[in-house]
């Protein structure tokens, strides 16, 4: 319970810096919403289904990411800048991090509902259905970024975040199916021994 209410700290204190001045507060809001609405569900459902503490401080992680990208858009994060220029990139690629996380962190918090609420019992079947709700969820993401930008115009451009890249869509659901693989390639054993601690200690 410590744990928590210092994670619980942490992301109020990330969200009110990443909303102090930044590039613009309707991409901010954009941006950080699925952050505030991945709380407000986790705090409603914390008696009924508590995650690991693993899978907690990852979704802590992934909330950074959404709130640096907010407060400065995906195009303009100055760390990456730097990047694209001594790398002598075209563009800034801080986008990729965050579609990269955007497909590691669901596949975390997939997983783990699949074991513990024992929907799959094959782990090969638990992996393939791990990705493929993440590939899901980035598409549906996709579609979403795509309504806005046609809703809003000019504004939404800084949340498509597509910097003249004809491929960007297609590239960011890469990016999050290469995330979620990552997670239950390299990553399964040390949520397993996760979830068992947490059985045993109950």
């Amino acid at each position: 319970m410590k744990l928590v209410r210092v994670l619980i700290a942490l992301f109020l204190a990330g969200l009110v810096i990443s909303g102090i001045h930044p590039h613009d507060y309707f991409t901010w809001i954009l941006e950080v919403f699925p952050a505030i609405l991945g709380f407000a569900v986790l705090l409603v459902t914390y008696n009924r289904f508590t995650f690991t503490k693993l899978t907690y401080c990852f979704i802590l992680f992934h909330c950074y990411v959404l709130f640096i990208g907010g407060h400065y858009t995906y195009a303009e994060v100055p760390a990456f800048n730097w990047l694209r220029d001594a790398l002598h990139q075209s563009r800034n690629n801080y986008d990729k991090v965050g579609h990269f996380t955007q497909g590691f962190v669901p596949a975390m918090i997939t997983r783990e509902l699949l074991i513990r609420l024992q929907v799959v019992s094959k782990r090969p079947w638990l992996a393939f259905l791990t990705v493929c709700v993440c590939v899901t969820i980035s598409a549906l993401y996709e579609f979403l970024e795509w309504l806005v930008s046609i809703l809003s115009g000019a504004s939404g451009d800084s949340f498509l975040g597509t910097q003249g890249y004809v491929w960007d869509t297609q590239s960011d659901m890469l990016y999050a199916m290469i995330g979620a693989i990552t997670m239950v390639t390299l990553f399964a054993r040390m949520q397993d021994k996760a979830i068992a601690g947490m059985v045993k200690s109950r």
